[in-house]
This record gives C-alpha cells, sequence and structure tokens, in this order.
C-alpha cells in the first residue's frame, strides 16, 4: 500500500470515530433551560405541595374503573354518577354481580355511557379471571383491560402505586403546546418529553400540578396569567403579563370543584 493510500485510510477512520464520538444527544425539546425548569416546578411545589388527583375512589379497582369512565368527561361528572355506583359494587365480584344494565343506569349521566359500561363489565371480568381481581401494577398488563390506554394505566401507576409517570390529559397536551414545555403532536410524544425534562425531585407530583395549573389557571378558553405565578418565566405568546402571581400555599383542593 503507498503512503498516500495510507494516509488517506488513516484519515478516513479518524472522521469515522470523530462522527461517532460528536454523535449529538436526543434534542432535549424544550423551550426552558435546566434552571428555569427547576425554578418552574419549584414554585409549583410550593404552591402545590401535596396535590392530589380530583377523581373519587375507594381502592385500585375504583380508581381504574373512575379513571376509564373520565375520557371525554369531566372529573367532577365522574364523581357524581359514581358515588352511588361505588357504594354497592367497589370490587370487581360486585360489578359483575351487578351487571352491564345496572351499571349504564348509575353511568347514563356521563358521555359514551352505554359503551363504558359494557368496559367496566369486561375489565372487572378479566380482573377475575387473569388477574385474581387484584388491579395489576404494570403498565403493560393494565393496558390489556378493556377500556384502558395509556393514559389511564399512568394515572393507575401513579395515584394507587406511587410510581411516577406522566399522563397526558388534555390540560398537559394544551401547556406543553401553549407554554412551549414540551410541544408535540400526540400524547405520548409530549409524555416522552416530560419524563426526560422534569427534574426528578418534582418527578412524581409534576402530573397533577400540570393538570391542576391548566385546569385552574392556564384555561383552555382564556388563560388567566395575572393568577400565574409562573408569568414571569413563561415562554407563551399568548401571555398578557410578566409578573408572577404572590407564590403562596392554595388551600387545599375542592375536589368537587365544577371545571
Amino acid at each position: 500500500m503507498t503512503l498516500s493510500k495510507t494516509k488517506s485510510s488513516t484519515q478516513t477512520l479518524k472522521k469515522s470515530n470523530t462522527a461517532t464520538r460528536r454523535k449529538p444527544a436526543a434534542r432535549r425539546r424544550t423551550a426552558y433551560s435546566k434552571a428555569e425548569l427547576e425554578e418552574i416546578f419549584r414554585r409549583f411545589s410550593i404552591q402545590r405541595p401535596e396535590p392530589k388527583g380530583e377523581l373519587e375512589h375507594v381502592n385500585p379497582f375504583t380508581l381504574v374503573v373512575a379513571v376509564a369512565l373520565s375520557a371525554q368527561a369531566t372529573d367532577a361528572g365522574v364523581n357524581r354518577a359514581t358515588r352511588a355506583l361505588f357504594k354497592v359494587a367497589d370490587t370487581p365480584e360486585k360489578m359483575l354481580a351487578l351487571g352491564e344494565e345496572r351499571v349504564r343506569d348509575y353511568i347514563k349521566t356521563i358521555g359514551l355511557y352505554r359503551n363504558k359500561a359494557k368496559n367496566v363489565i369486561a375489565l372487572s371480568q378479566k380482573l377475575v379471571d387473569d388477574f385474581g381481581s387484584e388491579v395489576p401494577r404494570t403498565r403493560e398488563e393494565l393496558v390489556t383491560l378493556p377500556g384502558v390506554g395509556r393514559k389511564t394505566a399512568n394515572v393507575v401507576l401513579s395515584m394507587a402505586f406511587g410510581i411516577p409517570t406522566m399522563a397526558v390529559d388534555t390540560h398537559i397536551l394544551r401547556i406543553g403546546n401553549r407554554i412551549k414545555l414540551a410541544p408535540g403532536k400526540t400524547p405520548d410524544e409530549i409524555e416522552d418529553i416530560l419524563m426526560r425534562i422534569i427534574p426528578e425531585q418534582y418527578l412524581f407530583h409534576a402530573h397533577h400540578w400540570l393538570i391542576l395549573h391548566g385546569r385552574y389557571c392556564c384555561k383552555a378558553r382564556r388563560p388567566e396569567c395575572e393568577r400565574c405565578v409562573i408569568a414571569d418565566i413563561c415562554k407563551s405568546p399568548e401571555k398578557t403579563v410578566d409578573v408572577p402571581a404572590p407564590l403562596v400555599e392554595l388551600p387545599p383542593q375542592a375536589i368537587n370543584a365544577v371545571e
């Protein structure tokens, strides 16, 4: 081999190695720096030290049912329908004994109630048949239940079993894009971004902080920027003020507040 060919081969190898070493990591896809993210969630943690989900339930089974029923419905509306239902059917066996028709009567004020009643009975049967009447603790198993998708599974993992997850509902979808926290076209895309960028010490409560912020402050029709504790950090082109609201702990959540 000639000297020129040897040099050429060496240079090619070096370029290849350099390209491999310099391959960029996946882009964070958020408009906020690490310091800004820390401050956003620090403020949320002061505002709501112990945020809670607003669906009423008494055990993991009733939580699965409530979350499944909440699709295209408000938490307040689901709570009104399930209070009486859960008094008589708080286990898969009791739900099966009640039967689809009677379940339908209890939840008829909820949108898509016929199909949802069918799913409640089907998921109850599957829990009895495949899981010993116990709600499974993995996402992979939860999504095998009729009427349970990834969002529902994430809520159950977080609220029932204390596993940090990010259930992207309509509020988080809106906030992720509106304030450029996690811009994305699909819930899965936004979930992936948020799980990567939220500081670890805040991850467990982040799901509820974002939902409650979207529900009561950064509202769909008109964001109430004057009440926002992150107004100075927010990068939304829609925001109307740059001065944050006073950072104080809010009163205990009114779980049955109308949305």
